[in-house]
């Protein structure tokens, strides 16, 4: 079950770079920041010097994957930096994201950029007109299962996950893992042969587990706890159920980055639940729209369903989006919506 990619180009074009980009996509998950890091850790151990960027800040559990050796720039409304970094680099790697509208209000800086731009990601339909290079490949788990096998393939490694470093090996670990929800979603062999590949050079799956799922705060349990009694909903007859959490249920429990993370897959341990969605309110001051997240088991396909009704996309089973309207209007809206896409009523 070993996957095997072509690298002459990618390894062509690292060895004439000397200014390497990495970049990941808003609201960044454990894939993307995985993916990042990994690759960092990887370019590193050729000698090479890195940069990452992301459009937003990552969730407070994967803050152990960050080290000092990737200078990572955040990027805001109150500085350039991350515009700099993009304009002076000779080298873009993309990971996890489809489309550079993914990357905010970054895309229009990646678009005008001459740099040789590479995609590393999972997810169906890539822009592949914006890229020199893409590895793309809908059946794996995650970018960083892509990303695993890329670097298996690549002639220094030669297929020894040893020569891999432990920080490149853990990152990617995290990555497959946190977008798995654990090995739950979206797992086929080469998954497991990737887990077990890399546990056999050693990463301590139980500390990383620890790391991530272990390490939340008192507030976020009592927010979970809130949302199952008072905001969870379900239509019966469509095998839906959803959740529904305000901008003032985040103030009121300190909501911090990261912590609604899981919260959509908790309906889906209900019997007669096929499908699952979270939405949670953002207003920030700046922006403003609720958030969509989406899971289904089986064959039902979420991906479709947040195109058509949620300005979005993703997986068959696992998707996402936007949605524009007052938070009061979404659950009226959603109900009708999965009425009209299941056919019921």
């Amino acid at each position: 079950m070993k996957k095997r990619f072509d690298t002459t180009l990618l390894e062509e074009l690292l060895a004439a770079s000397v200014r390497p980009l990495l970049m990941g996509h808003f609201n960044p998950d454990g894939d993307s920041v995985g993916a990042l890091m990994a690759m960092s850790h990887y370019l590193i151990s050729r000698g090479m010097y890195p940069s990452a960027v992301l459009p937003s800040h990552y969730p407070e559990y994967l803050a152990f994957l960050i080290g000092e050796e990737t200078p990572l720039t955040i990027h805001s409304q109150e500085d350039d930096n991350a515009r700099d970094l993009i304009a002076s680099a000779d080298l873009l790697i993309c990971f996890d994201f489809n489309r550079l509208s993914r990357t905010e209000q970054l895309e229009d800086d990646i678009l005008a950029s001459e740099a040789p731009k590479v995609l590393i990601d999972h997810h169906p339909h890539p822009e592949v007109e914006h890229f020199d290079l893409v590895y793309s490949d809908t059946e794996l788990s995650s970018s960083c299962e892509l990303l695993f096998w890329i670097l298996m393939s690549m002639s220094d490694i030669q297929g020894d996950p040893s020569r891999l470093t432990l920080k490149c090996s853990e990152s990617l670990y995290v990555g497959m893992m946190t977008d798995t929800n654990n090995f739950y979603n979206s797992v086929i062999a080469s998954t497991f042969e990737m887990a077990s590949l890399l546990t056999g050079v050693g990463v301590d799956k139980t500390k990383l587990q620890e790391a991530v799922y272990n390490n939340y705060s008192a507030d976020r349990m009592r927010l979970m706890g809130h949302l199952l009694k008072d905001c969870l909903h379900i239509i019966g007859d469509c095998g839906v159920a959803y959740l529904l959490l305000s901008a003032e249920d985040k103030r009121l429990y300190n909501f911090a980055i990261g912590d609604s993370e899981g919260f959509v897959n908790l309906p889906l341990s209900i019997k007669g639940i096929r499908i699952s969605a979270l939405f949670s309110e953002l207003d920030n001051g700046q922006d403003k729209y609720i958030r969509v997240s989406l899971r289904s088991k089986g064959d039902l396909d979420v991906n479709r369903f947040a195109s058509l009704y949620c300005n979005g996309g993703g997986h068959i089973n696992a998707a996402g989006g936007r949605l524009y309207m007052p938070f009061e209007e979404v659950a009226s809206y959603i109900e009708k919506s999965f009425r009209e896409y299941l056919k019921i009523g």
